[in-house]
């Protein structure tokens, strides 16, 4: 369908998990053992799509593991020189080439203070994983478009793994398993569809509305599309969108809506009667027939999919989306203007 490299690599997702699974649930398991015990809240580093991946891991950790979850904030340790004491953390960063200094920043520090590091990246000889006590590598080999969709989908699976390790859950894990082909099945249904989306090759604007484990996903599409073409995509969780934003909603205003079924479709359900009340242009990706029945553009996910794995699944109309507009716009998808693949701040 298309020579654009990101397509590809789109398309390469549920090989690339099932490498992933295969290689890293044993190490998984067994680090998730060894790691009991030795702290009592999770710190999180990372920039970027690995910062969506990260907002997946705070509902991971707090839902299924009961432990607390907070994002670093990278310059203190690195501009500032100024970091907070870590007693009783764990300490993990997640970037996909392991390049950044702020976030080898975090990892240096937290190992000076003698607290468990890990670090998740594709590149396991990088300074971030020579840094780390612990190293997670997502083995999606070479990923050579600049937006991220591989090391994404993966860093979540690892996420999930780990989730899976320190709770010792083998239903959990048999759940992981499963992603390979709910992600194929998945791509088989949307790959006909992105020609329609020619629909919005004019668009200049955008919300992109999710909750519970895919808020991290309205990040990483929105994401993906400004990263892909320029459009001006706005994330939004469904509650923060009801106080304020929703104001700016008119008649054919884009809003695209992630509803998986799980404990905040209701919430979802909701936001999406509002905007259709306003005369919004509705997108939607959802499992649930009642929700793609609503919108002008449905993105249909397999049914099926637990709500906390659902976000790897999720993220792939996404990224189809941003692909197929970028290449509707005339621009490049493996080379979005003014972009780098590895981008490293201080």
């Amino acid at each position: 369908m298309s020579g654009s490299i990101l397509f590809q690599e789109i398309c390469e997702q549920p090989q690339a998990i099932e490498r992933l699974i295969q290689a890293e649930s044993g190490h998984l398991q067994e680090l998730g053992t060894s790691l009991k015990g030795r702290f009592k809240y999770i710190l999180l580093a990372a920039r970027g799509t690995s910062d969506n991946a990260a907002r997946y891991a705070q509902y991971l950790f707090q839902v299924f593991n009961r432990i607390p979850v907070a994002l670093a904030t990278p310059s203190v340790f690195s501009v500032y020189q100024a970091p907070p004491c870590l007693d009783e953390a764990l300490v993990v960063a997640i970037s996909q080439s392991g390049m950044s200094p702020d976030i080898i920043a975090v990892i240096e520090e937290a190992r000076q203070q003698g607290r468990p590091t890990l670090a998740i990246t594709n590149d396991p000889q990088s300074p971030l994983a020579k840094a780390a006590e612990n190293v997670i590598p997502l083995h999606v080999g070479s990923e050579r478009a600049v937006a991220a969709t591989k090391t994404y989908s993966a860093s979540l699976v690892a996420l999930a793994l780990l989730s899976c390790g320190l709770q010792d859950d083998c239903e959990m894990l048999d759940e992981i398993k499963r992603l390979p082909r709910l992600m194929d099945e998945a791509l088989q249904g949307l790959l006909p569809l992105t020609k329609r989306m020619e629909r919005y090759r004019y668009m200049e604007h955008c919300a992109v509305i999710g909750r519970g484990f895919n808020y991290s996903t309205a990040f990483e599409i929105s994401l993906k599309v400004k990263e892909l073409t320029g459009i001006a995509a706005e994330p939004y969780s469904s509650a923060d969108f009801l106080h304020g934003p929703i104001a700016t909603v008119h008649r054919s205003f884009p809003v695209l809506v992630v509803a998986h079924h799980g404990m905040v479709f209701g919430d979802m359900l909701e936001i999406i009667h509002k905007v259709k009340e306003r005369g919004a242009e509705l997108l939607t990706v959802s499992d649930a027939d009642e929700v793609n029945k609503l919108a002008q553009f449905p993105m249909p996910i397999p049914q099926g999919i637990p709500e906390w794995l659902s976000p790897v699944v999720a993220v792939l109309p996404g990224q189809l989306l941003g692909w197929q507009l970028a290449v509707q716009k005339g621009l490049d998808p493996d080379k979005p203007r003014g972009l780098s693949k590895v981008t490293e701040t201080l």
